[in-house]
């Protein structure tokens, strides 16, 4: 019940009486008894504020909002509201300066190079210098990652940056809505195969190979589906899909469990470098900037604690753009290689984040953007991931694309902290880019699906 009483549809905004009082001292008194009250709960007074604001912008005119109450009733117009206006993160926008809610946190992450950011902000004092007291939580796969947020053993995650917006739609769990604060990494993953297939490197000769991938919902998945499909090859019938936990992928490659895989690194290299596996093609080639990975947590966290979610954000900003300069990588690759994080062999991460690796086929290559770290969680990337989500029958009917991808893609507030740290922040929100040479246009997404011939659609 807000104060304000904005969803009554016969309380003038403009004017003090309500209508359910004897007299307007009786009306007095007891707003300011709810006043008094409802100021012993800071987040549910700017909460107030913030829902009387946006009310108030959309319907200037009373009689416009009380004709509009009337036809659709309290809840109905909420909904509506919050479909068009990201409440929650305007709420925690509003309350966020003041003292941290929490310090003590835990956040969970996959032992892989796209973690690079949440992980080395731990080390390297990124959190401390925000107030806070990060516990990391090495995890052993992605399912444990989602049950551990579902179930509030991590305060916030590393993400495969589709995880947020299937757990959001209750596809693959419950409903559990997420928030996305920034991608961790883009590119950064590749499609290795087994050695024993170096003459193979055409894909029309993989009918019947069994490849890995770390989670159904994964740029992973998505981007090798894409990749199969458009060399002619159904990702359901023609190969095998198996997820299996990034840590794991090297071990069934050199078992002969799998063909090969399209995985994070450093797994990709740890493959070359044991001598089991070679680089058949960057994902950065399929689309370069795809998004892979995510930091985020759940709405019901950014709502109760605005203060350190915001201070998060900070950190993790402020370890990406360290992330991003080349200058750094050497540092950051002996920073999360040891036993605590990656547990791998430092040169193997190097090459990753350096770009200046061996491809296993002989050559030494030199890929300076083969993982990158910009932050930034473009709305139109959200898109592309629910139209695959689509085009291969995870979602079914209608998709609101623009509002799901909204919802949980929080770039307004990426830009707001990128700006208040003295970071760049880029114009737009719906950024075009190509895959295999294709544009897309995130304005027109159920015609992008209907352009591919092979699909799950009905």
């Amino acid at each position: 019940m807000s104060i304000f009483k904005s969803f009554d549809p016969d309380r003038p905004l403009q004017r003090c009486s309500c209508g359910q009082h004897a007299s307007e001292s009786e009306h007095n008194a007891e707003e300011i008894r709810q006043l008094s009250a409802r100021a012993r709960d800071p987040e549910a007074l700017t909460a107030d504020v913030v829902e009387e604001a946006a009310l108030r912008a959309m319907f200037p005119k009373d009689s416009v909002r009380r004709d509009f109450l009337r036809a659709v009733g309290v809840n109905t117009a909420r909904a509506a509201i919050a479909s068009v206006l990201p409440m929650a993160s305007l709420q925690a926008m509003a309350q966020e300066k003041g003292p941290l809610e929490k310090k003590d946190l835990k956040i969970g992450f996959i032992s892989i190079t796209c973690a690079a950011p949440l992980i080395m902000a731990d080390p390297l004092g990124f959190y401390k210098k925000q107030g806070l007291n990060v516990t990391l939580n090495k995890t052993a796969g992605w399912a444990l990652i989602r049950d551990k947020m579902i179930n509030k053993e991590h305060d916030a995650s590393h993400f495969l940056s589709p995880m947020p917006l299937a757990m959001s739609m209750g596809v693959g769990s419950n409903v559990n809505p997420m928030r996305i604060a920034t991608i961790q990494n883009i590119n950064g993953q590749a499609i290795t195969l087994h050695v024993k297939h170096k003459d193979k490197r055409d894909p029309k000769q993989w009918k019947g190979f069994k490849f890995a991938i770390p989670f159904e919902f994964s740029m992973h998945g998505f981007l090798l589906r894409y990749y199969l499909a458009e060399h002619g090859l159904d990702p359901d019938k023609d190969v095998q899909l198996r997820v299996t936990p990034p840590p794991e992928m090297v071990a069934n490659l050199r078992a002969g469990n799998i063909d090969g895989f399209l995985g994070p690194d450093p797994f990709n290299q740890r493959a070359v470098y044991d001598e089991v596996g070679f680089i058949h093609i960057l994902s950065k080639e399929i689309w370069d900037g795809h998004p892979c990975c995510a930091f985020g947590t759940s709405e019901e966290f950014v709502r109760q604690n605005p203060n350190t979610f915001a201070a998060l954000f900070r950190a993790v900003l402020n370890a990406a753009a360290m992330a991003r300069d080349p200058q750094h990588r050497s540092l950051i690759a002996k920073v999360i290689s040891t036993p605590a994080y990656l547990n791998q062999p430092e040169t193997v991460v190097e090459q990753v984040l350096t770009g200046k690796f061996a491809d296993g086929l002989g050559g030494v290559m030199n890929v300076p953007s083969r993982a990158d770290f910009d932050p930034v969680p473009w709305h139109s990337m959200g898109v592309w991931i629910l139209t695959q989500m689509k085009r291969w029958g995870y979602v079914k009917g209608d998709v609101d694309y623009k509002g799901i991808t909204e919802k949980v893609f929080l770039l307004t507030d990426a830009k707001k902290h990128m700006k208040e740290l003295g970071q760049k922040a880029p114009d737009g929100a719906y950024k075009k880019f190509k895959v295999m040479g294709k544009e897309f246009d995130p304005a027109k997404p159920d015609a992008y699906i209907n352009s591919f011939a092979m699909k799950r659609t009905a």
